[in-house]
This record gives structure tokens, sequence and C-alpha cells, in this order.
């Protein structure tokens, strides 16, 4: 059960801390924690904890009631929807709402059912309608190197995240939603669809399928001069096929140049101004 009241956001306080609105995603690093250590974030913020404490972390759309707010006006997420706690085997996550929470890939966690989390990155997703759907992140600190300071347990990533204009963003987001949801064996978007998708959010900005296919050119051409490779037809060979924008969605997975909060662009309201600069 939650705790009548939350941890204070300012300072560090017996291993429990507040991350402020605005943490953009936990894809991109964590700060040095000690082994065990989760951390939580949501639309509106999130929560760090560390095992010892024994604190237990409620999320759903009841604000007042939960450390992890999501989806606060949505009904179709329970008050409180999901229960993150600890014992000696590690963090287990418990469906305390109504539909199902969505781990990577297609397996389900049931209401009533739990399911122990690895220590790692882990977006879990809440669908309650079909072109709605909830993202939260769990990430759980791992074991170090024997000697080494405690740091996150990252696997090994490229050192570069490639700097995207609002424009590239929420084309790629488009192309490669499959990929943000890890759902399996994703593949990109159609450009028709890519297009169809960026003309609902953003209605005045004339969106054609050249013109989505011309934003990704230019960040494919970015990325191959600065050295990556598998991104043009004479590295691939013909028929391409899905395979160069798939080359191109992973790298920027790998990367974090995209991360599964992107995803938020998506939301009509969400969306930036059709008239950023390119």
């Amino acid at each position: 059960m939650a705790r009548s009241t939350r941890p204070s956001g300012r300072a560090r306080t017996s291993g429990v801390e507040l991350l402020p609105a605005g943490t953009y995603s936990l894809a991109r690093g964590i700060p040095d924690a000690p082994e065990g250590t989760l951390f939580v974030l949501g639309d509106r913020g999130g929560i760090r904890v560390e095992p010892e404490t024994r604190f237990e972390v409620v999320f759903g759309r009841n604000e007042p009631d939960v450390h992890v707010c999501l989806g606060t006006d949505d009904p179709g997420i329970s008050r409180r929807h999901g229960l993150l706690s600890w014992d000696p085997r590690g963090w287990s996550l418990r469906n305390t709402g109504v539909i199902p929470i969505r781990f990577p890939g297609s397996r389900l966690l049931l209401s009533g059912h739990e399911e122990p989390l690895s220590s790692t990155y882990t977006p879990l997703f809440i669908r309650t309608e079909p072109k709605r759907e909830h993202l939260l992140e769990v990430r759980v600190v791992g074991r170090s190197g024997a000697g080494a300071k405690a740091k996150v347990d990252d696997s090994t990533r490229r050192p570069t995240t490639w700097q995207l204009t609002d424009r590239e963003r929420i084309v790629l987001t488009a192309l490669g939603h499959r990929y943000l949801r890890h759902e399996p064996h994703p593949q990109p978007e159609s450009w028709a669809n890519t297009a169809k998708e960026l003309e609902v959010l953003q209605p005045d900005a004339d969106w054609t399928n050249k013109k989505a296919e011309h934003v990704v050119l230019g960040v494919r051409n970015r990325l191959t001069d600065s050295g990556v490779p598998g991104l043009t037809r004479n590295e691939v060979g013909e028929p391409s096929g899905n395979v160069i924008n798939h080359n191109l969605l992973f790298e920027l997975l790998l990367s974090t140049s995209l991360v599964p909060p992107d995803l938020r662009l998506l939301d009509r309201s969400a969306s930036p101004d059709p008239r950023s600069p390119a």
C-alpha cells in the first residue's frame, strides 16, 4: 500500500528521492547509484529508491495517492495501477489495475499478477484505447565490476547521441513508433502511413510522402557522412526494402537519439510547431 506522504522533492532523504517533472528518459542513463537502486519515471516525474529502504512504489492516475503519476486524464488507467516492491530476490512489479501492463515484446502482465524485474532499463506500456498508450520507464541498477564504484548497468552503447531537430524527431517517431514501443519484430512504417500520421498531428504542415522521406534522407546522409554504416543503397544492395530505414532506426535507438518518451510527440496536444526549422 502507498504511504500517505510523498518523499520530499529537495535533497535525497533516507534513500528515497523524487525525480522532477521534465526528467527526459531513463534510457539515456542515470546517476551513479548503489546496486539494486530502482528508478521509475512517468510523464510527470518519478522516484529513485534504494533497496534497503523497503519502500513500495505505487503508480497510477490518482496523483495525490501515488508516488508516480500516469494517465491522470485517462479513466482506463486505474487509480493505483501497479506496485513495485523489493525482497531479497530483487524488485518485482504487481499489476493492481484492470488493464494489462505490457513488457517489451508481447509479454503481458495481467491484473493481479506479479513479475520480477531485471537489472536493466525496462519500458512498460499500458494501452487503454487503440490510439492511446501510456509509458512508464523503469530502471534497476545492476552489479558493477569488482572493486569499481557502483555505476549504472549500461550495456555497451555508441558514445554519440545524434542531434535531431524537432521536425526530424517527429517524422522519425512516426516512422519508427513500433521500435520505440518495443514491439516484437518491428518494421518501419510505410511513407504513406508516416505522412498520414503527420497530417493528423500537424494539419497545417502539408505533409506528403516525399516530404517525410526528404526529412529522413537528410538524417541518413548526415549520419553516413559521420561514418555510420548501412544507410545507403550501395551498402545494402537491391532490393533494399525497409533495410535502410531499419538500420537508421536501430542506430538512433542504440545511441538513445530516439527514446520511448518521444512517443508522446504522437499525441496531437504534445506535437511541436510544424514551422520549427528543419
